[in-house]
């Protein structure tokens, strides 16, 4: 392979996503770069301006710049980090949050048009190959699995967090968070196919009746596949949000998903008003309830239980979201 060869390929698919022309691609009024730090934003609520130059490997005046826009359009809001004094935190308006989401849209239909090019017996060879790429230019080895000994069982030393985005769920999400959570739980902890029912019914719920301002699902992505999610909704208690449904794929743990997933929902539910969050889980889910515990949760109450074929103990977690973090 040539350095020419590597330029050749940029270039032919620098057309092939019309990077040089992205704005028109998609009928919007943002470049190729201005649209991604659009995407970042709507996946991290609380981004800070360095945080966000650094994973994006932007020049500082040149964000500095695509934020001033975006400020004078009404898209986005500065204002000081909650970490940092130092550092100005960068959220999306309810303006910039519908451009987002119009462009992430568009996007999606500009890639499945050109998805519909590809015969169905070769795109899972052209996943593989852009795995590949991935895998070889990302700092792994090239074997396909990222571990160098050519098993295939990897250690996913291509993937790296911040590969990972969290968007809302796409069409089809909704029964993957039912099937993934029923094939999971049954392969991990023995669970039968009433732990499938329960999941296949609050999905449901959620699905035929929520309020976007109130209710929200987060699917992590990860090399374009979901592979972990989240779901807050209304409580019977009045004041009180639940999560529900958190999961990560096993391929795709030590990549910090689970606690990206519970601060997102954290922060949704603090600036949705809410006073409190709650959730119910089980014992045996040591990796979780120290995701919870590390956000601040406190166990409230437990009590042991036979469900979903198993002896279990139930345990009862409470985030209280006025309380001052200490």
């Amino acid at each position: 392979m040539t350095v020419q060869d590597i330029r050749s390929f940029n270039r032919f698919y620098t057309n092939v996503i019309g990077a040089l022309d992205y704005g028109r691609r998609l009928y919007a009024p943002y470049t190729l770069t201005e649209s991604r730090v659009l995407y970042e934003l709507a996946h991290a609520p609380r981004t800070d301006a360095a945080d966000l130059r650094t994973q994006l490997h932007l020049d500082a005046g040149y964000l500095t710049r695509i934020l001033n826009k975006f400020e004078e359009d009404g898209l986005v809001e500065r204002g000081p980090s909650d970490t940092d004094p130092r550092r100005r935190r960068i959220t999306l308006t309810a303006p910039g949050r519908q451009a987002a989401a119009l462009l992430d849209e568009r996007a999606r239909e500009t890639v499945g048009a050109m998805l519909d090019t590809v015969r169905a017996e070769d795109r899972p060879r052209l996943a593989q190959a852009m795995r590949t790429v991935r895998t070889i230019l990302g700092d792994g080895d090239g074997d396909g699995d990222g571990d160098g000994d050519g098993d295939g069982d990897g250690d996913r030393g291509a993937s790296r967090p911040e590969d990972v985005v969290l968007r809302e769920p796409a069409p089809g999400d909704l029964g993957w968070i039912v099937q993934r959570n029923a094939a999971l739980y049954a392969a991990e902890y023995g669970f039968d196919a009433d732990y499938e029912g329960l999941v296949a019914r609050i999905v449901a719920d959620y699905a035929e009746d929520h309020d976007p301002h109130l209710e929200r699902t987060w699917i992590a992505e990860l090399d374009g596949r979901p592979v972990g999610c989240v779901m807050c909704v209304r409580d019977d208690a009045p004041g009180a949000a639940r999560l529900r449904l958190l999961l990560v794929e096993p391929d795709a743990r030590g990549l910090r998903i689970g606690d990206r997933l519970v601060g997102a929902l954290v922060d949704f539910a603090r600036e949705a008003g809410y006073r409190e969050v709650v959730l119910w889980t089980n014992d045996i889910l040591g990796a979780a309830r120290r995701i919870y515990r590390r956000h601040g949760f406190v166990l409230v109450a437990e009590k042991p239980h036979h469900s979903f074929g198993q002896d279990l103990t139930g345990q009862d977690w409470r985030l209280d979201l006025h309380a001052t973090p200490g």
